[in-house]
């Protein structure tokens, strides 16, 4: 069983001291009761601590080692609590924040870079992950906030969407594309029929993207498809694309480049886009801390100063 905790905390500053009178001072409790004290815990522990040298407390090989064990937790303590509402007056402190994988790797470290040049005491922890395992670890509170892709096949959230604040703050265009090669020999046109039949590059064997989009232009969309690569990260999609697999969809902003020069070739039937919402999510009854509220808007206001930069479309 553990000693109790004010006693420790008089032994600690009879240590410091060498003496029940300064420690009592300390404290600003009786002499008496720093005594009882020490006695309860020499008594607890079935040793003595201290020698008692002409009104001197020299510590003894027992009470040396407990001073080591508890010296760093009662500094770090003391430390602790009293710099406990720090991140009330100015931003500090760790954030603790998801993102989707691509999005979060291009964006959110030079963000929170310009960020700490203004809040230099504040601290990231960044979670690259999937919308479904974002939204429960911000629901468990491992995550202080996330910002999560908000597409309507998506929205399957532990614990409904009603328990969650969700912001919209910036939405991106899904493209269907392929290589330059590929196109002229596999497409040369938007027929449905003919794209249907295309070979394929998927994420994670999941079709619900392209369905979303032949429905999209088509008001009608295919049960199966030809998947012929499949992937989990948007780069190697592109990769694919590149190397002339097939068609794969994925955000324009990370192939702009590549279709502005016609190496890759944007399959478009009509001016209808397929949008995806990266919106900021945190539950609904947790107050937001100084901290998280600073980053909040810095991270929106960088992204308005720079969305020709990133070909983001803001909300």
């Amino acid at each position: 069983m553990l000693p109790d905790l004010n006693r420790l905390k008089v032994f600690f500053h009879i240590f410091n001291e060498q003496s029940s009178t300064a420690a009592a001072k300390k404290l600003h409790i009786t002499q008496s009761g720093v005594s009882q004290h020490l006695k309860k815990l020499e008594e607890e522990l079935q040793t003595e601590l201290f020698t008692r040298v002409n009104r001197r407390l020299v510590p003894t090989t027992a009470g040396k080692r407990l001073y080591g064990i508890v010296q760093g937790f009662m500094e770090d303590l003391e430390q602790g609590v009293r710099h406990i509402n720090d991140g009330l007056k100015m931003p500090s402190g760790p954030l603790r924040i998801g993102a989707p994988s691509e999005f979060g790797k291009i964006y959110l470290p030079p963000i929170f870079g310009s960020f700490r040049r203004k809040y230099p005491a504040v601290t990231m922890q960044l979670e690259l992950d999937e919308p479904r395992v974002l939204f429960e670890k911000v629901a468990s509170g491992e995550l202080d906030f996330a910002y999560i892709d908000i597409l309507p096949f998506f929205m399957d959230t532990p614990g409904g969407t009603s328990a969650y604040s969700i912001t919209p703050v910036v939405k991106e265009e899904f493209v269907l594309a392929c290589s330059e090669e590929y196109y002229r020999a596999k497409v040369n046109g938007t027929d449905y029929d003919r794209l249907k039949e295309l070979d394929f590059i998927g994420y994670k064997k999941d079709i619900a993207l392209f369905r979303s989009w032949f429905k999209l232009h088509y008001e009608r969309e295919p049960q199966n498809l030809n998947l012929v690569f499949i992937a989990d990260s948007s780069e190697a999609i592109v990769s694919a694309i590149k190397a002339g697999l097939g068609a794969g969809i994925t955000v324009s902003h990370l192939m702009n480049r590549e279709i502005s020069t016609g190496k890759i070739i944007a399959i478009r039937p009509n001016a209808e886009k397929l949008q995806n919402t990266i919106a900021c999510v945190q539950l609904k009854n947790k107050r937001v801390s100084i901290t998280e509220a600073a980053f909040q808007e810095h991270f929106r206001l960088e992204l308005s100063k720079n969305y020709a930069k990133l070909e983001l479309s803001g909300i």
